[in-house]
């Protein structure tokens, strides 16, 4: 451990008891500090602060880890401090869940109010944030100024009404999440090297008694509650989610599209990531959010677009989550979840920051150690992602869904928990899904087999345009083929090479398609025209050229991102031999080249583009 005391003559004292003895086995006396980097602290059982100033300091990553494995016996008047980012300014939510709590002489954990949210002045140094009036909506980076408005909690409901109002009350309980706001402008401070605020960015200090031992979150049956990591250290959310059975063991995290500044909730556009954690061996698996816009009493409405895939096995500090509950009752957070891991795509833990759905440590086919409670061997859980093939659908040129079919050899073909994710957004409008047992799902876990048909809905409150095709094959070597089949038409459509765009009228059809892997009859694109067509994309001279040696008279080129939307297009290309368009103005990534002839057949290629 790696510690150090600031002040001069500030000690504190480590006993470790024996058994029959109650005290705690770390003591911080008056006037004392402990100050910990980069580092992480392990105490076996309570931790005492002892006065007001009694404190510990978490500095660079460093973590606490406690082994109680009941309630908490941590107490005092002194206060732990660790720092935590958000990523919104002061339009957008983050969804938060406090480390620590009021500090108390007496032991137990107690409930946190955002007074104990500082702002930080220097490596220990703080101002106390300004409260704002209950009708300022505005949170203010320099000094920091946090808007009450926004602070709610939710339990136990799916009922946008059934947000319980918190605002500066300290009555957020330990394991109950709260949202808020982050704020507006920036905030030159810098410590450790991270400025305080550098725009949409508001680095919060969370100082109190920090929470500890088994906290007991309250569920309802499919009801959605608001909770998260209650602990100063990181946890293993797929551990949480796998043995908490009262729950369906999955976590969902709001996000939100950040170029909207307004507070009306008419103007929001947001959604629900999904986290699947599979089995204990896997980093799990994370769909992005399909956002929607709402109406003044918070139902969905119109699609809004896609947000961003997560690392989300290991839940930071401070991170916040909806889970679903399977009962009426409680599920546990415990000690034996928390684990010294540090925040970052690379680790596996993302409060919130943008990444490639890439493999977490492309050096090594397993995780290295990771320090504990529980002592699992993380060096057991493989970094490869899971085997899984993602679907994107455009919904009327608006909107994207995104859902992932993961092959899991444990998983079946019915619902299992905690591996099949059902859909957050089950009364919006328009939508995409893979049914199962009559619900809707955004991750469907199976065992592969390419005999294997899996069956989609779509639905729609009026006529509404779908385009659908696979963004993203991962780890399944196997699979040479993706098809969309029409169990109506009996017609089997290519959209791992393409994509097939139907207009499909009002209401909810969960019959009439499956995704395959074995196409048995004519396909939907025509299968002689991948004979007549070579497409290729010339990263070096960041041109795309099409070869057509049988002279084929062509109608239409057209070039789609990998969500479905149209990027270029041109009409009436004559039947030259080679054709020949610049890429020179597209990002890096995936697209789509979609070739219609004359007598309207069609074909499709996937290009990548690498300027």
């Amino acid at each position: 451990m790696n510690t150090s005391i600031l002040q001069k003559g500030a000690f504190f004292f480590l006993f470790i008891f024996f058994q029959n003895e109650s005290k705690a086995q770390m003591y911080v006396s008056p006037n004392s500090y402990v100050f910990a980097t980069n580092e992480l602290v392990f105490i076996k059982e309570q931790l005492e602060l002892k006065a007001a100033t009694s404190n510990f300091y978490l500095r660079d990553s460093a973590q606490l880890l406690q082994g109680t494995t009941t309630n908490t016996g941590n107490s005092g008047l002194g206060s732990l401090s660790v720092y935590q980012e958000g990523s919104t300014n002061n339009f957008q939510y983050n969804y938060w869940c406090s480390p620590v709590g009021g500090a108390a002489a007496t032991t137990g954990n107690s409930p946190f109010g955002i007074s104990q949210l500082k702002d930080v002045t220097s490596i220990i140094g703080f101002n106390e944030p300004n409260i704002l009036a209950s009708n300022s909506y505005n949170g203010t980076a320099s000094p920091l100024g946090i808007a009450p408005f926004w602070i709610n909690k939710l339990i136990g409901s799916s009922s946008y009404a059934s947000w319980l109002a918190v605002g500066s009350a300290a009555t957020i309980n330990a394991g109950e999440g709260f949202t808020m706001k982050g704020t507006s402008g920036t905030n030159a401070i810098t410590v450790n090297g991270v400025q305080n605020n550098p725009g949409s960015k508001q680095r919060y200090d969370f100082r109190g008694k920090p929470n500890d031992g088994t906290i007991q979150i309250s569920v309802g049956l499919s009801q959605f509650t608001l909770t998260g990591n209650p602990y100063p250290s990181a946890i293993d959310l797929s551990a949480f989610l796998l043995e908490q059975t009262n729950c369906s063991g999955i976590a969902y995290f709001w996000e939100q599209d950040k170029t909207v500044n307004s507070h009306y909730i008419t103007d929001y556009k947001g959604g629900y990531g999904t986290f699947s954690p599979g089995t204990l061996g896997s980093s799990g698996v994370y769909v992005p959010a399909t956002f929607y816009s709402y109406d003044g009493s918070g139902n969905s409405g119109g699609i809004a677009g896609l947000g961003s895939i997560f690392q989300r096995r290991f839940s930071p500090i401070g991170q916040g989550f909806m889970i679903n509950g399977r009962v009426n009752g409680t599920v546990e957070m415990k000690n034996s979840y928390r684990v010294f891991v540090k925040e970052g795509v690379a680790n596996n833990s993302q409060f919130e920051k943008t990444s490639g759905n890439k493999k977490t440590n492309p050096d090594f086919e397993f995780l290295s150690k990771i320090q504990s409670v529980s002592g699992f061997d993380y060096k057991t859980v493989s970094t490869e992602l899971t085997p899984q093939i993602r679907l994107n659908t455009l919904m009327n040129n608006q909107g994207v869904r995104q859902l992932a079919l993961a092959f899991i050899p444990q998983a079946t073909d019915g619902v299992d928990r905690a591996m099949d994710a059902m859909s957050s957004s089950d009364s919006s409008p328009a939508d995409v899904y893979f049914v199962l047992q009559d619900s809707e799902y955004v991750i469907n876990a199976v065992n592969f087999d390419l005999d294997k048909k899996i069956t989609i809905g779509f639905k729609n409150t009026k006529q509404a345009n779908f385009k659908i095709t696979v963004s993203e094959i991962v780890n399944v070597p196997t699979v040479n083929a993706v098809y969309l089949h029409d169990k109506i038409k009996d017609t089997y459509h290519d959209i791992k090479n393409s994509f097939h765009e139907m207009v499909l009228p009002a209401g909810k059809n969960n019959t009439q398609f499956e995704i395959t892997f074995k196409d048995n009859k004519t396909l939907g694109v025509d299968s002689n025209a991948k004979e007549d067509f070579m497409v290729y994309q010339n990263n070096p001279s960041k041109s795309l050229t099409i070869s057509n040696p049988n002279s084929i008279e062509l109608a239409s080129c057209g070039i789609y991102d990998v969500a479905g939307k149209l990027i270029f297009v041109q009409d009436d290309l004559g039947d030259q031999a080679t054709l020949t368009f610049s890429t020179a103005s597209y990002g890096d990534g995936i697209y789509i080249v979609k070739l219609t002839t004359k007598d309207n057949k069609n074909f499709g290629k996937k290009i990548i583009i690498k300027n």
